[in-house]
């Protein structure tokens, strides 16, 4: 009587403990969000006040909620200012936080559903083959979908390109973790000169040098007429993410593990296959390939919240959204008045991550395999 009192004792402080766990858990992740929340809406202030014409925080929002047919203050600022923050910045920062934002939670999709910690769509060809779909309708006027063709053509290349690098990564059915950035890093080699053979080779010079810039990611240009598109993609993907995050959950812990408690595999990994092939390119198609969002802000974001899909993808949102605007606000001062490509930001920032990242599994020994 006494042994199994001791043994019901123990288990009633081991289920405590996990409960105090999991409490505090939520508590830290329920912070995080709000925090991130802020950060967001204090980003946005910046975003949309800071630029060759400075506008004060306190007259953005101002200038913002009267557009938006709130009265609440009489206009004490010109007409100029009130284009340049309702009709230039606001639909560039806006569509920073949502490319942000889904480059982030498609980096945490991936990751689970590849179970490798490197991936991310610009490492693994996803974001050059959607570039180069995106650019093949441009160079040869493919119209065939009406304003949709650019994002058709980005989701069609974006999808191929991450079946080839999974075919090809995959030998003797096992796909390591250094096989799949090899073979990302190769095909997105390969599509990214096939895309310069195509600028070289059209004959209409000043369209190709836009679209040159434009493969280096940026946010400049963008109207409210375009948002709707990606806006639309980001939540779609967001609530089906959301929606499978325990099934992400079960991938993290093997093929054979998740097999055991009834996930088919093969068609869970398809589905998502698609979803994120199409968010990405819908993504690609507006702002044009920006690297790293995906490999750096999952890591970051883990580091908070632990590893459940269920807090991880709306934070991972968040922290993405938050950074892509910060990193556009930097790409429109640092060398004012010359713009530089937020692509080239992020690749600074996600380049040696990305380095530091494989030298920690390289001394951990890590080299996990999916089937």
């Amino acid at each position: 009587m006494t042994q199994a009192a001791a043994g019901t004792s123990t288990e009633r402080a081991v289920q405590r403990r996990k409960a105090e766990a999991a409490g505090a858990g939520r508590t830290r992740s329920a912070v995080t969000l709000l925090v991130l929340t802020a950060l967001l809406l204090v980003s946005a202030t910046a975003g949309l006040a800071i630029g060759s014409v400075q506008v004060p925080p306190g007259q953005v929002w101002g200038i913002v909620t009267h557009a938006l047919g709130a009265d609440w203050r009489q206009p004490d600022w010109s007409r100029a200012r009130e284009t340049i923050v309702v009709d230039v910045r606001a639909p560039r920062v806006l569509l920073g936080a949502v490319t942000g934002a889904g480059l982030a939670v498609i980096g945490t999709a991936l990751q689970a559903l590849v179970r490798n910690p490197l991936a991310e769509p610009y490492l693994l060809g996803v974001s050059s083959g959607a570039s180069l779909g995106a650019v093949s309708v441009i160079v040869f006027g493919v119209t065939l979908f009406g304003p949709a063709s650019l994002s058709v053509a980005a989701f069609v290349g974006a999808l191929g390109a991450l079946l080839l690098v999974y075919a090809t990564a995959r030998t003797g059915g096992r796909v390591t973790s250094a096989r799949l950035v090899l073979s990302g890093v190769a095909i997105a080699a390969v599509l990214t000169a096939v895309l310069d053979l195509l600028l070289l080779t059209t004959g209409r010079g000043n369209e190709a040098r836009a679209v040159l810039a434009w493969t280096l990611g940026g946010l400049g240009g963008v109207g409210w007429g375009t948002l709707w598109l990606p806006s639309t993609a980001l939540l779609l993907g967001v609530g089906a993410l959301m929606a499978q995050a325990r099934n992400l959950n079960l991938l993290l812990a093997g093929e054979e593990a998740a097999t055991t408690m009834g996930l088919d595999v093969a068609r869970f990994r398809a589905r998502l296959f698609v979803l994120v092939s199409l968010v990405t390119g819908v993504l690609v198609a507006a702002a044009g390939p920006i690297g790293f969002v995906g490999l750096m802000l999952p890591h970051i974001v883990r580091l908070f919240v632990g590893g459940d899909h269920r807090r991880v993808l709306p934070t991972a949102a968040l922290a993405g959204a938050v950074f892509l605007i910060w990193a556009d606000i930097a790409a429109r001062t640092i060398a004012a008045p010359m713009e530089i490509p937020v692509g080239v930001l992020t690749a600074l920032c996600g380049g040696p991550f990305f380095l530091w990242l494989m030298r920690r599994d390289a001394r951990r020994g890590t080299d996990r395999g999916v089937t």
